[in-house]
């Protein structure tokens, strides 16, 4: 090879433990769309119903939340159907908890994949957010139908001027779904007792969310109240209450609350980006 001559692309261990090159990431666009590809028609390929999980997963969880928490607890909606309240907070759990629960299986699940060919790691985990979209888009859309039908009904409900600030709320939520993910991704290599509490940890998450009840109810409780805190210092509480308020306005939307979620959801993404490039480099010894 000729002196002048230069390498187009150099494979270095000895990166910087905090670097994203979305030039990279952008000549590897083509594996991310088919990786993004490939996590959608796998979810529930060589099944009967296929797709039409997306639409009957969150219908039958709503269904049994309404019947449990509003008719037998009698935890109040406010103003809101509940069905419509629990069909909301099911939605955004459902596309955080997927972009966690995906997320945190990357290595794990392309163990092979990363020990024979090259790529940008961070793509593995980025399809996952992306691919989760689909599920919500459906999800959406069925909340859609539902907030429709309620107010053809004539059930007191629109949506309020906060919903401009839905594409943030989205982008934070999958933030930090991402950051929590890569991290414990990288927690699994080594210590595979994560792979198990994993799910568990993500079910008793949910009850600690706000996705079937208001915050509001925990402070009116004479026995929860205490506890409140616990539920206020949930990010993702906070995203599903104001999510609710923009859409139903019932629940709490407040602009410091989101600003903590935000700048914890960062955190969280830069924690788990720093772990899980470290991990990338010698994870193949340890899996």
């Amino acid at each position: 090879m000729a002196e002048h001559d230069e390498w187009l692309y150099e494979i270095n261990s000895k990166q910087p433990l905090l670097a994203i090159d979305f030039k990279e990431i952008w000549r590897y666009r083509d594996l991310l769309l088919l990786f993004v590809r490939r996590d959608i028609i796998s979810a529930y390929k060589q099944t009967i119903l296929g797709p039409l999980w997306y639409l009957i997963q969150p219908l039958f969880t709503g269904v049994i939340f309404t019947l449990v928490f509003n008719n037998i607890a009698s935890i109040s909606t406010g103003g809101a159907p509940p069905f419509l309240f629990n069909l909301a907070g099911i939605t955004m759990w459902s596309y955080f908890s997927q972009c966690l629960n995906n997320t945190s299986n990357t290595f794990a699940s392309n163990a092979g994949l990363f020990a024979k060919v090259y790529f940008p790691r961070i793509i593995s985990p980025m399809s996952q957010a992306i691919s989760a979209l689909f599920k919500l888009s459906i999800q959406l859309f069925i909340f859609t139908c539902f907030y429709i039908y309620f107010v053809l009904k004539g059930f007191a409900i629109s949506p309020n001027y906060t919903l401009w600030f839905f594409p943030f709320l989205l982008l934070i939520v999958a933030i930090l779904g991402l950051g929590t993910g890569m991290l414990i991704s990288s927690l699994t290599t080594k210590y595979r007792d994560f792979r198990i509490l994993i799910g568990f940890a993500t079910t008793l998450l949910m009850y600690v969310s706000a996705v079937m009840y208001p915050i509001s109810e925990v402070h009116n409780s004479k026995t929860l109240s205490e506890y409140t805190w616990l539920i206020e210092l949930n990010p993702i509480a906070i995203l599903i209450e104001a999510f609710r308020y923009m859409t139903l306005q019932e629940g709490i939307f407040n602009w410091g609350l989101l600003g903590y979620c935000t700048i914890l959801s960062f955190a969280v993404f830069f924690v788990g980006l720093v772990v899980f490039n470290r991990t990338g480099r010698n994870f193949i010894d340890t899996i």
